[in-house]
């Protein structure tokens, strides 16, 4: 997330639609210039048009003092937003602010932490509709490093849905999906007993996407 100036609040990562663009190009410009990633899975999830959700909880947010009167005034118009998820492996993410950012920062979506305007109600809904869609989008595919540990697959599904699942039940679902290949290696460099590296099936995984993984988490 961005760390406004001058300010505590926290904004996601966003930017206008210019003329020549569509939706998606603009999006996948915006995430560019964020990231510094090209060719990431993004899927559209909401219209943000609420008619006083760009008003700032106070006349004059601090990052606009100082400003010409031409951009205080850009900034109080309407604004209606178009939500999009990105799935990136964050290890390959160079996080860059933009011009009204002191940084660009992993904050947590649980992280009580103070965000401009409806930001924080974007990320609900996003949350929201990336739990519905755990069966249907590549997920793990996309978030995860190429190899990986049952465990890292299995916080992973509990950071996306927000609390604690069963070790043995997840690896028994998760297996009987049949969308991974156990590979002959073990993560090295723990204190414990090193457990065993997975990697997914790309086209077993492809299909079962394609036929929706059965089951609820």
């Amino acid at each position: 997330m961005l760390r406004l100036k001058h300010t505590d609040a926290y904004g996601l990562p966003g930017g206008f639609l210019k003329h020549e663009e569509t939706l998606e190009q603009a999006a996948e410009r915006t995430l560019k210039e964020r990231t510094g990633l090209d060719n990431i899975f993004l899927k559209q999830f909401n219209v943000f048009s609420d008619p006083y959700r760009d008003k700032p909880k106070k006349d004059d947010p601090e990052f606009l003092k100082n400003k010409p009167p031409e951009i205080v005034a850009f900034f109080k118009k309407r604004f209606i937003s178009v939500g999009f998820y990105a799935l990136v492996e964050f290890s390959k993410v160079n996080p860059q602010p933009d011009a009204l950012s002191e940084s660009c920062e992993w904050i947590s979506p649980f992280a009580d932490v103070e965000m401009f305007i409806d930001h924080k109600d974007i990320i609900d809904k996003a949350l929201t509709t990336l739990r519905i869609q755990l069966n249907q989008q590549p997920i793990g595919l996309k978030l995860l490093p190429r190899k990986f540990t049952m465990p890292q697959l299995q916080k992973l599904y509990e950071t996306i849905l927000g609390r604690e699942l069963d070790r043995r039940n997840f690896q028994r679902k998760i297996l009987s999906y049949k969308i991974l290949n156990k590979l002959n290696e073990r993560k090295t460099g723990g204190a414990h007993k090193a457990p065993f590296l997975y990697e997914f099936n790309r086209e077993s995984y492809k299909k079962a996407l394609e036929d929706g993984l059965s089951g609820i988490w």
